[in-house]
């Protein structure tokens, strides 16, 4: 019978360590998302939020990307998606994903990681892209 205890009392404690861990683990690197309009206004409220990393998810503006000759910085403009009036400049150092596109056909989400700058400029440290229309049957094509 004490063996049993003992076995009880030390797979617990394994079990709190164990648990411990992946707490702190996922807490560490949590990193909070939000909206333009709501990363915006927290800015707003309080400055040194610039300060914390976040990500946030916007649609691209259509014909805002520029890449800087020679380099692989690139800058756009992301809005929010449900109000357009809502816009920052983004500012990214790093080869862009594959279905990155502002063209006009396109409807492009992001999906950034980074922060917001004291000039105004989100400086992304990650760029993610939803292009559902590249990959979903066009009108014309579901009807046949």
């Amino acid at each position: 019978m004490k063996q049993n205890g003992r076995f009880m009392v030390g797979l617990v404690g394994v079990a709190a360590v164990v648990t411990y861990l992946v707490w702190t683990g996922v807490s560490d690197t949590m990193v909070y998302y939000m909206t333009p309009a709501e990363l915006i206004q927290k800015i707003d409220d309080d400055p040194t939020f610039r300060d914390v990393g976040v990500k946030v998810s916007g649609r691209l503006v259509v014909d805002s990307h520029e890449q800087t000759p020679g380099t692989i910085e690139h800058h756009f403009v992301v809005h929010d998606l449900d109000d357009e009036g809502i816009t920052f400049p983004v500012v990214y150092r790093n080869p862009l994903p594959d279905t990155f596109t502002d063209s006009p056909e396109m409807v492009v989400d992001v999906v950034l990681e980074g922060r917001f700058n004291e000039a105004g400029v989100f400086e992304a440290t990650t760029v993610l892209t939803k292009c559902g229309s590249r990959y979903e049957a066009s009108p014309e094509e579901l009807r046949t």
